[in-house]
């Protein structure tokens, strides 16, 4: 197994978390994401690191079925994102899987770029999600690593769709992960 993968098992188990301890009486909540309240984050988070991540494992696009599905409204929304991180992360592992292009509808990545985007998808909006409900969130120095790189690489573009608000400033001594989220437009608790 990679690098990249095992860092992803990681924050999949930290975005389960985050989401198993989302409630539904916070899904209006406002969140970081000033375009989103809980409700619709938990829904962009689950479409995209679990069902979009498992079909970029094979070039398969994301059709309205899954975009235009409601997850946080289904029973038991946290088991079924677990229990479909599960199968991303099990679509990923095959070595090949590494050494090819994903099909992104616009073109082509090679498969590691994308699965670093996702890493930092995963994690960027597990942090959102986590800061909107109140949940503590962590993960590794080399999860965050590859995140602040990941978001010191697709920053501009990001911001052209906005996707990223503008960079935070912050004190020398931030951490790695503070570094990155503030990067994309975020500001850590307490800085």
């Amino acid at each position: 197994m990679n690098k990249i993968h095992d860092q992803l098992t990681e924050a999949a188990g930290a975005a389960a978390r985050v989401v198993a301890g989302t409630r539904p009486e916070q899904f209006a909540d406002k969140t970081p994401c000033s375009q989103w309240d809980v409700k619709e984050l938990l829904n962009h988070l689950v479409l995209w690191t679990s069902y979009s991540f498992e079909r970029r494992a094979r070039s398969e696009q994301v059709g309205p079925e899954l975009t235009e599905r409601d997850f946080a409204s289904e029973p038991d929304y946290a088991a079924r994102y677990r229990e479909q991180l599960d199968r991303a992360l099990a679509a990923w592992e095959p070595d090949e899987v590494w050494a090819g292009q994903v099909d992104t509808g616009s073109g082509t990545m090679p498969a590691p770029q994308i699965a670093e985007m996702i890493l930092m998808e995963m994690v960027l909006h597990a942090w959102d999600l986590a800061t909107a409900t109140g949940q503590r969130y962590t993960c590794s120095d080399e999860v965050a690593a590859t995140v602040a790189k990941a978001v010191s690489d697709t920053a501009e573009m990001y911001r052209q769709y906005d996707g990223f608000a503008a960079e935070v400033a912050l004190d020398a001594d931030a951490s790695v992960f503070e570094r990155a989220l503030a990067v994309s437009g975020r500001r850590p608790a307490g800085r």
